[in-house]
């Protein structure tokens, strides 16, 4: 019998025999990566995956009493029973929360924000704000400014989290129930929810470590390019913006400045540019479509499933088990949102440079710095590359901002910003190649098309331009005169 109920283990301890950290029984960190996410540290640990879980109980030397005992078996109970949807994200939530709570690598704590540090916050995006209003036609897109805890961070971006993950994971769920036999599937109901619940407790085991380890580094809620807090409200994380600027040789206000203006101008985008979330999170979307589940990796776990290692089933979700296809359909929706993030990234990066330069002497170092903190990835990347193979990093943020820039000096802050009208206005990626040949190059004008469809979908007929024919009249139907029997 097992030393361990279920073989989920105590929680993390001294190593048994000493041989670089291997656990009786032979399962050591050859088992897989130490830390799925690549992280480093963590809470737990890769040989028992539910560490996050249970992690928190027992004394300082390991030991479990009777009532810690009891609650593990409730919150085991809880993750098999769970019957929602393909992520666990009762269980993601708490365990990014708990992660949180024990600190980020760093050793920085979360801890309630002061009025001061909420004022302080209020007034940097304030200033940003107006500082932005000269070197943008897009108005203010803070309807609201907070400054959150990472407990808090947690909190707000948690439903964008499952808008982005649940399609994939429904995916997975799905695939785990396809690589049985259809005989076998028709006796193995039991198995199959067993499998579904544990497929959404690893997810949620997953998805909560990394939000909890990304929650000790972002400092707003827009840093991977995506909204990923509520529409409207401007968000910085004061005790991040702090650890950020260690070590840099800038003043703290100026770094909380920089990052504000960065907040602000990502805000007046996604406000002000209707069609661009939904394209963005459609782009990630689209590429998540053309990911393909290891069915062979994944039928060699089914088989030797066994309810004393759920680790095996942890292993797999985090080792290679999904891989883009090598399509053209796939290639074309990477370059799609690849493409996408530049420019959203670029078009941020060149305005705050444009409002940062007169105003803060360390502008140039906290671009640049920024800008390589972006391209090196992190936390996020690292999370979409584990759980949908998708690395959310702009490679050509310098291209894009250069183009954007150009743009600038060649049109002005309107002829820049009206490229946003349309998304069919916007450069491509080849258009990051040649762009000379784009900023030179006569854009279509949509307004006219925008209004005829308008006027369509109101039942208004829309002017196309042309004279009207003879026999045509109020009467008529639209596309239709009278004189020719609508031929």
């Amino acid at each position: 019998m097992s030393d361990t109920p279920f073989g989920f283990g105590l929680p993390p301890e001294e190593p048994e025999d000493g041989d670089n950290g291997k656990k009786k029984g032979g399962q050591g960190g050859s088992q897989g990566p130490a830390d799925p996410f690549g992280f480093g540290g963590g809470s737990g640990g890769a040989d028992n995956p539910f560490a996050a879980l249970f992690g928190g109980m027992g004394g300082p030397g390991g030991e479990m009493n009777p009532g810690d005992l009891g609650a593990a078996f409730q919150k085991l109970g809880q993750m098999l029973s769970y019957e929602g949807g393909p992520v666990n994200w009762d269980m993601a939530k708490d365990i990014a929360r708990q992660t949180v709570a024990q600190g980020a690598e760093n050793g920085s704590k979360d801890a309630s924000l002061s009025p001061g540090e909420r004022t302080a916050v209020e007034e940097a995006v304030r200033l940003a704000d107006l500082w932005l209003d000269g070197v943008t036609s897009l108005p203010s897109g803070s309807g609201s400014v907070v400054a959150w805890s990472r407990a808090e961070w947690v909190e707000e971006t948690l439903p964008v989290w499952k808008d982005l993950v649940n399609p994939l994971a429904e995916r997975v769920g799905s695939a785990m129930g396809d690589v049985l036999p259809g005989e076998m599937q028709a006796m193995a109901g039991p198995l199959l929810g067993m499998m579904r619940s544990m497929g959404g407790a690893m997810f949620g085991t997953q998805i909560g470590q990394a939000l909890g380890v990304l929650a000790g580094e972002v400092v707003g809620s827009t840093d991977i390019g995506l909204p990923l807090g509520p529409a409207g409200k401007a968000a910085l994380l004061p005790v991040n913006i702090a650890t950020f600027g260690e070590g840099l040789g800038v003043p703290a206000e100026e770094v909380r400045l920089y990052l504000a203006l960065r907040e602000a101008a990502h805000q007046r985008l996604f406000a002000h540019v209707p069609w661009l979330r939904s394209h963005l999170f459609g782009a990630v979307e689209g590429y998540a479509r053309g990911i393909k589940v290891d069915t062979t990796k994944l039928e060699d776990v089914v088989g030797q499933i066994d309810p004393q290692h759920p680790e095996e089933l942890q292993n797999a979700l985090q080792q290679g088990m999904f891989q883009p296809e090598d399509t053209p359909e796939q290639k074309a929706a990477l370059a799609r949102l690849e493409t996408a993030l530049a420019l959203v990234e670029g078009w941020v990066d060149a305005v705050v440079h444009a409002a940062a330069k007169p105003h803060l002497p360390s502008a140039d170092k906290l671009r640049e710095t920024l800008r390589r903190r972006r391209a090196s990835g992190g936390p996020a990347e690292q999370t979409f590359s584990t759980l949908i193979g998708l690395q959310l990093r702009p490679r050509r943020l310098r291209d894009a901002s250069r183009l954007w820039a150009s743009l600038t000096d060649a049109r002005g802050l309107e002829g820049r910003d009206g490229l946003w009208e349309h998304p069919d206005m916007l450069p491509t990626a080849a258009d990051l190649d040649d762009p000379d040949g784009f900023v030179h190059h006569e854009q279509p004008d949509f307004s006219e098309l925008d209004k005829m469809l308008g006027e369509a979908a109101s039942g208004g007929r829309p002017d196309l331009g042309k004279p009207a024919q003879e026999g045509d009249g109020p009467d008529a139907a639209p596309g239709e005169s009278k004189g020719d029997d609508g031929k």
